[in-house]
């Protein structure tokens, strides 16, 4: 399975690890070595780190806890075993990256490290300062969060090559369809 990195935040797109939570739910990483391998290709560690079936399921909890809290209103207070949660792994160590005297580097870390990332993410994308920017795609299934990062704030789609291409070839259908009907003006 290939794993998309769109969200402009390590913990956004660990939430969507689940796509299209509304209709199908489809689980992205739901063995202990998908969601290995899900690490690594996230750029969190460069090898797959040893997973398990307990901390597969711990991990799903966290994913499942930031979910919680990100949508949450806006104007309602986080729920305080929720954010209990997200620091307790917050506070963990953080994979570790070892420069080598032949200028290679390489991060390796376990999943409690792992977890430590998505869970720091996840903090820094409630900071008051990304919170005009903290988005969801409006694709028509689409539940994936994302950090707007345009210039003029305004992106809709998680990723222009999924949903946005989607959104686009649906409306130049229906531009098609709406013109069929209408007299040709020669």
């Amino acid at each position: 399975m290939t794993f998309e990195f769109v969200a402009g935040n390590l913990a956004l797109d660990f939430v969507a690890t689940v796509a299209e939570r509304r209709t199908t739910a489809v689980e992205r990483v739901p063995t202990p070595e998908a969601l290995a391998r899900w690490f690594a290709d996230a750029g969190v560690v460069d090898a797959p780190p040893p997973v398990d079936d307990t901390g597969h399921r711990e991990a799903l909890r966290l994913r499942e806890t930031i979910w919680q809290l990100l949508t949450t209103d806006p104007g309602e207070p986080l729920d305080a075993d929720a954010v209990r949660q997200l620091q307790r792994h917050a506070a963990a160590p953080l994979p570790v990256a070892v420069l080598a005297t032949d200028r290679a580097v390489t991060t390796t870390g376990d999943l409690s490290g792992c977890l430590a990332a998505v869970a720091r993410a996840a903090v820094d994308a409630f900071r008051p300062e990304n919170a005009r920017h903290l988005k969801w795609c409006e694709g028509t299934d689409c539940t994936r969060p994302f950090l707007d990062a345009s210039r003029a704030s305004n992106r809709r789609w998680c990723g222009m090559a999924g949903c946005g291409d989607r959104a686009k070839a649906a409306a130049y259908r229906a531009r098609k369809r709406a013109g069929r009907g209408a007299p040709q003006v020669l």
